[in-house]
């Protein structure tokens, strides 16, 4: 069968610039959320790890409500900015002032349930107002270009400053913590400057990003449960939707613990920073890499390469990693950084693929929908994994900021960043194999359109 020719224009380097560079702040929240929230929780606010846990649940189960509402309504706003441009606007400083608040937690005096309850609160806050613009702008993709390729090359740029986010989000907050002396005071100030960033970056993709008129054209009249019910049923999403869950969820495991690994096992907190460093390096330098490796064999085979890697990298982190050495571990992190790096794009170059079918054969648009369901499954895997990392702790008489740690607790440390997670990727792998929507497909089923 003869190839069927690519069937949209390309996108300025402005366009590709500015729709990327949103993605920094995203994941600059994605990754200080998933690396230090239950450490922040446990080690400086002072609350049990099991209380911790809870409130990251539910935390994510708030987004439940929150994510869906909001890719469903920004599908449906009608502005002179755009539909998904005002939540920019006017969620980048609910944003900042959240970030700021729920990391300058007050002294609860050791009173467990007020600390409880308080954090409870503002994370669900903090959240929220990380929905507000995070939906509207993982829409934006399918609103950009229709092009198969065009949409790998769009969310190479996105996650190139991802990274970026990705590595400050990471690799600063201990160094400002350390610089302040106080953790108190040096996480408020962690709260405060990714604050401005996350607002600050979301606001530069409002000025320099602009939706098609079509998709502005466009207005959905399906109701709120024919909306979704719309989404379950499409099995390809589903599939997609769930091997990305399950990413996230194996990720988050590891970013969780990777602290307490350090803190506990190696006792250099310290060397976490470095260790990160060079995890998110190579990741930074493998995801252009990753977008000509997935035009050459495919997204799909892409993906789970990388999350074979990253199988393999942690249960080299679970039998080696403890006995060999620090310089050992170093060279897993570097390793690991490449399927980090090739990870990251095939998802979210997938993804509208399969929102833009669904467009075409409901002859309807529900991308708001689609995305809004995606960060909804995403932050439920990325909860109970918080969720089950301080209950895991807790079962093993983990004690908070103790020098030396039951052999349960060390134990249970190791299954979490090796074991648990590898099981997960590979478990991607498997779920993924079947998937169908390749470059001719898609180009052969939206050519039907015109």
């Amino acid at each position: 069968m003869e190839k069927t020719k690519s069937i949209a224009k390309k996108l300025s380097l402005r366009v590709k610039l500015g729709f990327g560079i949103g993605d920094l702040g995203g994941n600059l929240f994605f990754t200080a959320m998933g690396f230090y929230t239950l450490f922040y929780l446990t080690d400086v606010v002072g609350i049990s790890s099991a209380l911790a846990g809870t409130a990251i649940l539910l935390g994510k189960f708030w987004d439940a409500v929150t994510d869906p509402m909001v890719g469903f309504l920004s599908d449906r706003t009608r502005t002179r900015w755009g539909r998904r441009r005002p939540y920019f606007l006017f969620g980048a400083p609910l944003l900042l002032l959240s970030s700021w608040y729920f990391f300058s937690a007050p002294d609860f005096g050791g009173n467990q349930a007020l600390g409880f309850v308080w954090v409870t609160v503002f994370l669900c806050l903090l959240n929220t107002a990380y929905t507000i613009v995070n939906i509207p702008y993982g829409s934006l993709t399918p609103d950009l270009t229709k092009d198969f390729k065009e949409r790998t090359s769009l969310n190479g740029y996105r996650f190139s400053f991802a990274v970026i986010g990705t590595i400050l989000g990471a690799a600063i907050v201990l160094p400002i913590v350390d610089i302040a002396g106080d953790p108190h005071t040096g996480f408020s100030i962690v709260g405060l400057l990714f604050g401005v960033l996350m607002a600050g970056t979301i606001l530069v993709t409002f000025f320099n990003v602009r939706e098609s008129r079509e998709a502005m054209a466009e207005r959905p009249k399906e109701k709120f449960f024919p909306t979704f019910l719309a989404v379950f049923k499409n099995k390809t999403y589903m599939k997609l939707v769930a091997v990305y869950t399950m990413n996230l969820t194996a990720l988050t495991f590891v970013q969780t613990i990777l602290v307490y690994y350090f803190k506990y096992i190696y006792h250099d907190e310290d060397m976490t920073t470095i260790a990160l460093l060079l995890l998110l390096g190579v990741a930074m330098i493998c995801v252009p890499i990753s977008v000509l490796v997935a035009k050459k064999i495919g997204k799909k085979r892409t993906y789970q390469l990388a999350l074979l890697i990253l199988s393999v990298s942690c249960l080299l982190m679970f039998f080696y990693a403890h006995t060999v050495g620090m310089t050992f571990t170093l060279c897993v992190m570097v390793f690991a950084g490449v399927g980090i790096g090739f990870g990251y794009v095939p998802p979210f170059a997938m993804l509208p693929d399969v929102v833009e079918v669904d467009a075409v054969q409901a002859k309807k648009r529900r991308d708001g929908a689609y995305y809004g369901m995606w960060t909804f499954f995403s932050k439920i895997g990325v909860a109970l994994a918080g969720a089950l990392t301080g209950a895991f702790l807790g079962l093993a008489k983990y004690v908070p900021d103790a020098a030396v740690q039951t052999d349960a607790a060390i134990f249970t440390i190791r299954l979490l960043v090796g074991v648990v997670p590898a099981l997960i990727f590979a478990a991607g792998i498997f779920l993924i194999r079947n998937y169908g929507l390749d470059e001719e497909t898609y180009n052969e089923i939206v050519k039907a359109k015109e």
